[in-house]
Formats: structure tokens, C-alpha cells, sequence
């Protein structure tokens, strides 16, 4: 999509922010996540930007023909079997399709709750209390009791906001977004990529 492209740089620098935040949060926990049973690569997080759908599909392109081959069918084989799950009323977790021997092959465009997750954290929503998450269970396992260093994801999620509307407002996509990765990989904008 041509009038994408002044996006991918503005999204590039919030994820460099981001990582940067997380990454001085984590090293004050002495929290480095090296994978785990628990494995957030196994939830079933729901992203619902464009900017970031578009970002992920520019990553995507940056693989070969044949792993982008590989992948998609993981991606068809993991939302067919959530598709089964949810019928049947059941909570599956399913390995995302971009994670390759405990490695995500587009790390360097994957999703925002990708990079947040894990470590203690605050959200201010507007005309409510702060909403405070704990960490991932191997966070708590590993750095619990430490006290806590105060991370406001709220920053970086108005910034997307911001983005998001302006990227719809040029584009004039008007629908709403709810993917997982894998809906993302098999959706009709990945097909041919």
C-alpha cells in the first residue's frame, strides 16, 4: 500500500521507544525472558491496528519465498485448529506461526503486546483508575518480590492511537481490526506476498 510507506518509519520509532522502555524496566528487574513453559508466544493476544497489521506485512516480505510458504500454511493450520477449539468451547493455546525454535522470525516487526508483555505495568484510561498487570507468570516466579518500577504503557498506546487515526484518515480505511498473528498471515493482503 503506496501511502503506507511515511508509516513504517513513525512505527519503527515507537517500537524503538518501547523497546528501549521495556528493556530498562526488565534490567531493573534483572528479568531477561529466554522462553518458558508458559511461553506468551503460545497466548492468544488480538492486535487491532492497521499500522501494526501493515508493519508486520512489511516483515513479511523480507522473507524468502519458501519460509513465507512454510509459514502461511502453520498460520492456516493454527487458525483452523482455534476455529475447532472455539467451537467445541474449549481455551487452546497455539505456538504463533512466526516462532521458529523458540525464535520469531519477524521480531523486529512484531506486534506491540509482543514487546510489552511480560513485565509489571500500569494503563491510564480516561476517567478510570489505573489498570495494573503483574507480569507473566515467569516474571512473578523469577522477579516478584522486587518493588515496582513504575512502567505507564499508557504513552505508547496514544501514540499508536494517534498513529492508527492518521493512517486510517490517508488510507481511509474505515473497519474495525481484531487478528490474531495467524488471521493476520492468512488474511487476503498476505496472499501472493
Amino acid at each position: 500500500m503506496d501511502n503506507y510507506a511515511p508509516f513504517s518509519e513513525k512505527i519503527r520509532m515507537l517500537y524503538t521507544a518501547m523497546d528501549q522502555k521495556y528493556k530498562a524496566v526488565a534490567d531493573y528487574y534483572g528479568f531477561h525472558c529466554t522462553g518458558c513453559r508458559e511461553n506468551c508466544c503460545l497466548t492468544r493476544f488480538y492486535h487491532h491496528t492497521f499500522s501494526e497489521y501493515f508493519y508486520l506485512l512489511e516483515g513479511y516480505k523480507t522473507l524468502t519465498s519458501e519460509k513465507r510458504a512454510t509459514v502461511k500454511e502453520i498460520a492456516r493450520e493454527v487458525c483452523r485448529k482455534m476455529t475447532d477449539a472455539d467451537k467445541k468451547g474449549q481455551t487452546a493455546r497455539f505456538m504463533c506461526p512466526l516462532n521458529s525454535d523458540g525464535l520469531c522470525l519477524l521480531y523486529a516487526y512484531r506486534p506491540m503486546i509482543c514487546r510489552l508483555h511480560g513485565i509489571p505495568s500500569e494503563l491510564r484510561r480516561p476517567g478510570q483508575n489505573a489498570a495494573y498487570s503483574p507480569g507473566c507468570e515467569a516474571f512473578t516466579a523469577e522477579c516478584g518480590g522486587k518493588d515496582y518500577f513504575k512502567f505507564d504503557r499508557t504513552p505508547f498506546y496514544v501514540e499508536m492511537a494517534g498513529m492508527e487515526a492518521e493512517l486510517r484518515r490517508v488510507t481511509g480505511i474505515s473497519q474495525k481490526l481484531r487478528m490474531t498473528v495467524a488471521e493476520m498471515l492468512t488474511s487476503e493482503k498476505f496472499d501472493g506476498q
